[in-house]
């Protein structure tokens, strides 16, 4: 693949949001349908500011797979070549339950086990691993035995080449524990170049909560750059050079999902444009919190011009 601006990797899904907020799933009678997974959203958001995009994760051979395949390429402009078939497995399936909005429950079916967590290298896949401007992966890829030898593989194969993106990305459900969680995630650091998380996925990769002291940790093991995301006091950018804390720009929360998300793509796109971290990230705080006052991730990523307004209205400078 040539020319491409940035590879996800990791989980996909159908999302399904209850259309009727603040109320319990048995009380829901209609869905909004989707595509979903962090990783999902991520390549989405990017691809929404005009890159070259490409998602590797692996779907069911069902509708919902076609569905998600064909969703990728004619609506969010996202190369689906690398998502690939697994025979048996079927496509996972997400439920949101937005009660309350601004906290919403996902009911997760992937039963037995979801065709994400057994993505395979191919030669096709190892080649855009090598040319790709950004690599990003969630960290729950190392969850699953069979998707943390092939991202492993794939990031001892990209050789901490810039940008090589983790996300630290928390999941409970799909860890024993967090001591289990912190033995798979931290060794990936060496692998990285940049890594992104809230005080609780920090904890989580480097046993620190506390901002400073959890970027002071991962800039230790070798990193250009440390993200911690602080909530409602902002984020946090540390270089070796640089420590700055960017304030959230404040909004009425209609869905609590999916926010992150945009703020990754909107960092992706901050990275590929050559723009400093700092007004990467804030540009990037603008785009999550445009999609935290929507109703979903995926369709309702922003676009560039959207991010502008946002910013010129908010922060005018």
């Amino acid at each position: 693949m040539s020319s491409l601006d940035l590879l996800s990797i990791g989980r996909v899904s159908v999302d399904l949001y209850a259309e009727q907020p603040g109320v319990t799933m048995s009380d829901v009678t209609t869905f909004r349908k989707s595509i979903g997974g962090t990783a999902t959203n991520v390549a989405v958001a990017t691809a929404r500011y005009g890159h070259n995009v490409a998602l590797a994760t692996r779907v069911g051979d069902d509708q919902f797979g076609r569905y998600i395949a064909d969703a990728l390429r004619d609506t969010f402009n996202v190369d689906p070549r690398f998502v690939a078939t697994h025979p048996t497995l079927k496509t996972p399936l997400a439920f949101a339950e937005l009660d309350p909005p601004e906290d919403p429950t996902i009911f997760f079916y992937r039963e037995p086990a979801a065709p994400d967590m057994e993505i395979e290298t191919t030669p096709e896949l190892l080649e855009a691993v090598d040319e790709a401007r950004i690599v990003w992966t969630p960290a729950s890829r190392f969850a699953f035995e069979r998707s943390r030898q092939t991202v492993t593989e794939l990031l001892e194969r990209r050789g901490r080449q810039r940008h090589t993106v983790l996300d630290l990305d928390w999941r409970p459900m799909f860890w024993e524990s967090e001591a289990q969680a912190h033995q798979a995630i931290s060794p990936m650091l060496e692998h990285v170049t940049i890594a992104i998380g809230n005080r609780k996925e920090c904890e989580v990769a480097v046993g620190a909560s506390d901002p400073d002291e959890a970027a002071d940790r991962l800039l230790e093991r070798g990193l250009d750059a440390a993200i911690v995301k602080l909530g409602g006091d902002g984020v946090m950018v540390a270089t070796p050079q640089i420590r700055e804390r960017l304030a959230p720009y404040p909004v009425k929360v209609v869905c609590g999902l999916g926010s992150g998300d945009a703020f990754g793509g909107a960092f992706c796109h901050g990275l590929l444009e050559g723009w400093s971290l700092p007004d990467t990230v804030r540009f990037g705080n603008a785009a999550g919190a445009i999609v935290a006052g929507r109703m979903m991730c995926a369709d309702d990523m922003p676009t560039g011009p959207e991010v502008g307004e946002f910013l010129q209205e908010r922060d005018p400078r």
